[in-house]
């Protein structure tokens, strides 16, 4: 099997498993759901523990506005008796006023905290480390844990405004966000290898010959933005390295360039009294007891 490393820029993603046959078509279209899916389970592990906190989101237009603006207005939730925690809720009002503030109890809000740690490790760049190639059955597997905690939580379910249940319908708007900056749909995925561009009418064998134990590192990246940059020739971790042992090399030999600029002054050579305690019988007296 082929193992690409695959990054967008300098940043690492995740492994992926292929084989020289694949067709640049075929394994652009594997890919970048992968690299999609990773970033969704991201956005919604960073928006559940503000459920935990705060409680399901508030009607958009409600959202932002005092108790006294929304009274003024005659607004209500109306799925705030819906959509009510197991366990009963707790109050934490959102200073935000993103979310009404009636949040889970304690162990309701484990189990989300337990899951939300449980959804990254299976996607997380650390699995790169330990050599582990992600698939799209792994993104799903994350997903669908996810999903089930909101569900064990919120049995009768998320308002349909909620952007966590929007991310699991894949409702989203990502629109304005920077989160949509980092998004590359499908077909506008593109797969770069040595400053070269895989073009999908080819197949992988093409750029890498037919060598199944080949390791590459592939960048993915949206069309139009050009060649990614080139990789380092050192990492920034090597890159340390090298400084402090430049570091502790420059410090020892200025302690050698001290050490050798006074070394001479203890030298018999550069006494200047030396010659005259010579003649006059005094070179090798030595004081103290024997």
């Amino acid at each position: 099997m082929v193992q690409l490393h695959v990054k967008r820029g300098d940043e690492t993603q995740f492994l992926f498993n292929t084989t020289v046959d694949v067709s640049i078509e075929t394994l652009t279209q594997q890919v970048s759901p992968i690299y999609n899916g990773r970033l969704k389970v991201d956005r919604i592990c960073s928006e559940i523990p503000e459920l935990a906190d705060h409680g399901v989101s508030l009607p958009p237009n409600m959202q932002g506005l005092t108790d006294d603006q929304i009274m003024e207005l005659k607004l209500k939730d109306e799925w705030e008796d819906r959509c009510i925690p197991s366990g009963g809720a707790e109050f934490k009002k959102d200073e935000l006023g993103r979310r009404n503030g009636h949040a889970p109890n304690k162990k309701m809000k484990e189990v989300l905290r337990k899951t939300v740690e449980e959804a990254k490790a299976l996607i997380s760049k650390k699995q790169v480390e330990a050599n582990v190639c992600v698939t799209m059955d792994l993104v799903k597997e994350a997903l669908d844990q996810l999903r089930g905690a909101v569900m064990i939580v919120y049995p009768m379910g998320l308002p349909p405004h909620d952007p966590i249940r929007m991310e699991f319908e894949n409702q989203e708007d990502l629109t304005g966000t920077q989160a949509s900056l980092l998004v590359i749909p499908e077909e506008e995925a593109q797969l770069w290898w040595a400053s070269k561009e895989l073009q999908r009418g080819k197949k992988l064998q093409d750029y890498v010959g037919k060598n199944e134990k080949t390791k590459m590192i592939v960048k993915i990246q949206k069309r139009g933005q050009g060649a990614p940059a080139r990789e380092p020739l050192v990492n920034e971790e090597e890159q340390k390295k090298m400084m402090l042992h430049y570091y502790k090399r420059q410090e020892e030999l200025k302690k050698l360039e001290e050490t050798d600029n006074d070394s001479y002054l203890q030298s018999d050579w550069s006494d200047r009294q030396a010659l005259k305690r010579q003649f006059q019988g005094l070179a090798n007296i030595k004081w103290g007891p024997r």
